[in-house]
């Protein structure tokens, strides 16, 4: 994932404040009508729009049944995008997603080839079962994800903007999948991982799902509004308590860096695109809560979900039962 910092001059307190102002109410909007439709998942509505508020993509990992593909549906219709899906599949090929030449013939017999766009010339796609695809699909993808834009027979072929993918992924069947490699999992801004709802929200599921009545989400904002709210979060300030915090979290991920737990249970940590992220989102995250400046509490929030896609546990943590999450709240603690 491609983080972009801005070189426009900062805004005036005034000016950040008014921007401010306007994005909070529209995004207040989009909560409440995602929020109709989408019941208790408060934490998977926040991280999503969190990664498209910060410009970036989002790997949603959780059983299936747990409304991830209504979320995505939701999203996009309340954000004013235009949405597509691809349900990856082992047969997917790479031009069933960035589209191939065809041969066209005129009237006079003449012949020449046509680019026929695949479902990626999309605002927001939807990557069902992302694992699912050969390496060489997703490396497609990858592409797209990474430089925004495709390259078919030598040609570049710019994709929309904005242009967000949101992935899905089942944690639990891995037979017949190909593991995402490093490279790719570091592209995505955030991994967001989807949980069970709670037994009321499931009773309001039960309740008020399934019936004629059943809510639908209208769109709340244009995409062009979405760019504009996404330049204002670029240009957030961020004091130098937070940089210091992002800085003493990430470092303290990796081996070698003379932190205890990162020598005894990791075998490879973030790089600096997390620190990156950490930036972007703790801005995103601020406003997303009605503040016009990040703090250490959203460090703190979002380093789960920004490191764990970003590191892997040596075999000693492995032996003993630990997961990325455990080491993780570990490092919170002692950089806190």
């Amino acid at each position: 994932m491609t983080v972009h910092i801005s070189t426009e001059a900062p805004l005036s307190e005034e000016e950040i404040i008014r921007q401010a102002e306007a994005a909070l109410a529209d995004i207040a909007r989009v909560r409440e009508t995602v929020g109709r439709v989408i019941f208790g998942q408060e934490s998977v509505v926040e991280q999503s729009l969190i990664a498209i508020l910060g410009s970036g993509h989002g790997l949603l990992v959780g059983v299936p049944g747990l409304a991830k593909t209504k979320l995505v549906e939701t999203l996009g219709t309340a954000l004013g995008l235009d949405s597509r899906r691809i349900q990856f599949t082992p047969d997917l090929m790479p031009s069933d997603i960035i589209g191939t030449e065809v041969m066209d013939q005129d009237e006079s017999g003449r012949r020449s080839f046509r680019y026929v766009r695949g479902p990626v010339f999309a605002q927001l796609l939807m990557a069902d079962e992302i694992n699912r695809a050969s390496p060489r699909t997703q490396s497609a993808l990858l592409q797209s994800m990474q430089e925004y834009h495709v390259t078919v027979a030598g040609e570049r072929h710019d994709l929309p903007r904005p242009f967000h993918v949101l992935a899905t992924q089942n944690p639990l069947e891995q037979e017949g999948t190909y593991p995402l490699p490093e490279a790719q999992l570091d592209r995505f801004l955030m991994q967001i991982d989807v949980f069970y709802p709670d037994i009321e929200a499931e009773r309001r599921i039960l309740l008020e799902t399934g019936g004629p009545a059943e809510a639908k989400a209208e769109a709340v904002i244009s995409a062009e509004r979405l760019i504009e709210i996404q330049n204002l979060v670029r240009r957030m300030p961020v004091a130098t308590s937070v940089v210091d915090a992002i800085l003493r979290l990430v470092r303290s991920a990796r081996p070698g860096n003379g932190h205890a737990e990162a020598d005894a249970h990791i075998a490879w940590g973030p790089g600096p695109r997390a620190s990156q992220s950490l930036m972007t989102c703790v801005r995103a995250r601020a406003l997303y809560e009605g503040r016009l400046a990040p703090s250490i509490d959203d460090v703190m929030a979002l380093a789960e979900p920004i490191l764990q896609h970003r590191m892997a546990l040596n075999f000693a943590a492995r032996a003993e039962g630990m997961s990325v999450r455990d080491v993780i709240a570990a490092l919170k603690r002692d950089a806190a």
